[in-house]
């Protein structure tokens, strides 16, 4: 019996699962600058636009409703546009944050290119945190390039207490961010997600204390503004720029981290159990 060549003793291997350690870096970033570049592609959509958004708003009610209200130039006016300015930075982090994963992952559900995203080697908790990245950068590249904005035209913005800035800052980014997945994992087509957003995130916006003190309001409703999320955070983030605020600054604190911490939970069980997105 003769012997075969060396050559054709072919042995079977099984593959080794690629190790990353606790996160894919490599693939995380990726993602992230994914999504950086998605919106920085149409920078005046995305960017540009919340910023002549949020000027406009500025320039109506200084010049219109302040008007109407009897306060002319000088102190009073002063004071409302130093009380304004901050609530109007916040207001464009809620929008642009949710804005930016909830349209990521439609527009990915209804081209068939999420399925790109699901089929890299990457966990649930790397897609979460990367499309949550994305979110939140952009949230805060609007709030940023808004306040250096206003502060031209209108008001200084110095902040008075930076950890309040930076916490709600971010803390507010993070949030809508996470919103943003789930509304954009639970719709199936993009009349869905402005239902959300008309409905649900600027509502809560506008009657969040943005353009008003809730102190004006009749007792029923300041009740009604206090179980209100997203006072907490533009109440928290306003006190880090005038030093005072309509609520407990550290009730804020804690609710907010409270609601981040369970919004991220219910993120990694939806993106784990691929309801919506892998069916």
């Amino acid at each position: 019996m003769t012997e075969q060549p060396d050559s054709l003793n072919l042995s079977a291997t099984v593959p080794q699962r690629r190790t990353y350690g606790l996160l894919n870096w490599m693939g995380l970033r990726t993602l992230y600058v994914k999504e950086v570049k998605r919106f920085w592609k149409v920078m005046p959509q995305t960017i540009l636009a919340p910023i002549i958004s949020n000027l406009l708003f500025m320039t109506v009610f200084v010049l219109a409703f302040a008007q109407t209200r009897g306060i002319g130039e000088g102190t009073a006016t002063d004071s409302f546009v130093v009380f304004l300015a901050p609530g109007l930075v916040m207001l464009g982090i809620l929008n642009n944050a949710s804005a930016n994963s909830s349209s990521s992952i439609m527009t990915g559900k209804m081209m068939g290119s999420i399925n790109d995203v699901l089929m890299t080697p990457l966990s649930y908790i790397e897609l979460a945190l990367g499309y949550i990245g994305g979110a939140a950068t952009r949230g805060i590249l609007v709030a940023f390039v808004t306040a250096i904005a206003l502060s031209i035209f209108f008001t200084p913005l110095i902040p008075v207490k930076l950890w309040a800035v930076l916490y709600f800052g971010i803390s507010a980014a993070v949030m809508l961010g996470m919103i943003g997945v789930l509304s954009g994992v639970w719709a199936e087509k993009f009349d869905q997600l402005a239902v959300v957003n008309q409905f649900v995130i600027l509502p809560l916006s506008y009657l969040s204390g943005t353009f008003y003190k809730i102190e004006i309001l009749p007792p029923v409703f300041q009740t009604i503004s206090l179980c209100n999320p997203l006072f907490y955070l533009i109440d928290g983030f306003r006190y880090g720029f005038l030093g005072e605020a309509d609520g407990n600054v550290m009730i804020g604190v804690a609710l907010t981290a409270a609601i981040n911490l369970i919004l991220f939970v219910i993120v990694l069980r939806v993106l784990k159990s691929g309801w919506r997105i892998k069916s």
